[in-house]
């Protein structure tokens, strides 16, 4: 789904004559509401069932995606993908603690490698069916596809996915930390998606307000929705999100700037873009697995930089890009990017896993969801920020060439800044392996 929009947004923007920044919101606001819910949701999974909060996620995902189907105007797509953010959420929150839950440690690195793979192989068809369903069938079919796939996870749950996994049955939701923590994060991100404009600053500011009243709760309740505690003392857990904040916040906006390069500056229709930008998850989910492997033999932090330093690697050659760039050097830089994030997520999400224990899976999984879903939201932040900052208020088409390279220039060196100091934090963290 995440992918397969990215190549359906130039699409979007023009039936609903959506500017730059609205068409930033039809992506952004999925990411909102998953990061708002993500925590939230994860710490319901460990009290009321993980697979009942996983089933509910896919029910709502699936009913979203229909209702975005229909939308007549940008406001009500925007509206739409903010519930399908809630489903996710609910998905997010509970997958990875499940399969957590039932296997050893010595074997989590395989399985979260395979299932990381799995995510992978889902944002490998992304981009390519999305963009012939695109070209051939309109954008809407690719919310209309997940309907028959939603109604089929759910029986294949019910029918094979045995038993219940509550290992903090009977403690209380913190409902007011909830609130607290939810709009936090909806004005700090919305916030960014407002600069360089004087209310993103007020947004931004009022969010860390929140921060302050979240924090100063959390200390106190008996049962918080966010152990505070947890990211003071938990070294290797505090800064292996650390870690998958930073990673996704430098790529996640790329596949959502090169699909608008690749059509709108390079003139590829969608399903020529899709061919292009799938090198990247085909790479990752070639050495997803493997890397998780590796990572249950060796220390994972050292996995996890030398997947950022590629990472970033790949990003400073996209600084490069011009009009004229050979498709080979937009080939080679997705193939660094794709195997820097395969060597860095699975053992990233292994050294999340194995630092906690079993009672707080289910907000460890969110926890890092969180991270990983606010560094997404962040990363389309930053390219928002540059559009205004050198297109404006404008659709983005070929008069505004030159000021969207520029654009897109700066925003990708941002990313391999980022990337660079996201190495620090990958090695930061101490040993996982005692």
């Amino acid at each position: 789904m995440g992918s397969a929009v990215n190549i359906a947004l130039p699409s979007i923007a023009a039936e609903f004559a959506l500017d730059a920044v609205s068409l930033s919101l039809v992506a952004s606001s999925y990411l909102i509401a998953t990061a708002i819910f993500l925590v939230p949701l994860g710490r319901c999974a460990d009290i009321y069932g993980r697979k009942r909060v996983f089933t509910l996620g896919i029910a709502v995902f699936t009913a979203s995606a229909l209702l975005s189907a229909l939308a007549t105007s940008g406001p009500m797509l925007i509206v739409f993908r903010f519930l399908e953010g809630i489903g996710s959420a609910m998905i997010y929150g509970t997958g990875v603690a499940m399969i957590t839950s039932v296997f050893p440690p010595e074997e989590r690195g395989r399985v979260l490698g395979i299932n990381v793979t799995a995510v992978y192989v889902g944002l490998s068809i992304g981009p390519l069916l999305g963009g012939y369903l695109t070209e051939f069938l309109t954008w809407r079919s690719i919310f209309l596809t997940n309907i028959p796939l939603g109604i089929y996870i759910i029986y294949q749950v019910r029918r094979h996915l045995a038993g219940e996994w509550a290992d903090a049955c009977g403690e209380r939701l913190d409902i007011v930390g909830s609130v607290f923590y939810g709009a936090m994060l909806l004005l700090v991100i919305y916030g960014f998606s407002l600069l360089p404009g004087q209310a993103g600053v007020a947004a931004i500011v009022a969010g860390v307000a929140f921060f302050a009243v979240f924090y100063a709760w959390e200390t106190r309740v008996e049962s918080p929705v966010l152990n505070i505690g947890l990211l003071a003392s938990n070294r290797a857990f505090a800064f292996s999100n650390l870690a998958a904040l930073i990673n996704y916040g430098a790529t996640f906006a790329v596949g959502f700037l090169l699909s608008i390069y690749l059509q709108v500056v390079r003139g590829l229709d969608p399903g020529l873009a899709g061919l292009v930008l799938i090198t990247q998850p085909v790479v990752q989910a070639l050495f997803a697995a493997p890397a998780g492997r590796l990572s249950d033999r060796v220390e994972p932090r050292y996995v996890a930089s030398a997947g950022m330093a590629l990472t970033a690697a790949g990003l400073a050659l996209l600084t490069l890009l011009s009009p004229t760039t050979p498709m080979a050097w937009i080939v080679a830089s997705l193939v660094l990017l794709g195997f820097g994030f395969a060597l860095f997520s699975s053992p990233n999400t292994n050294a999340v896993m194995s630092s906690v224990d079993r009672s707080l899976y289910g907000l460890a999984s969110g926890m890092l969801a969180t991270m990983r879903t606010t560094g997404m939201m962040f990363s389309l932040a930053i390219a928002t920020v540059t559009f205004a900052l050198f297109i404006g208020s404008t659709q983005i088409g070929p008069e505004v060439q030159e000021p969207f390279m520029t654009s897109l220039r700066v925003a990708f060196s941002i990313f391999a800044v980022l990337c660079t100091a996201g190495i620090f934090a990958t090695l930061a963290r101490g040993r996982v392996w005692e």
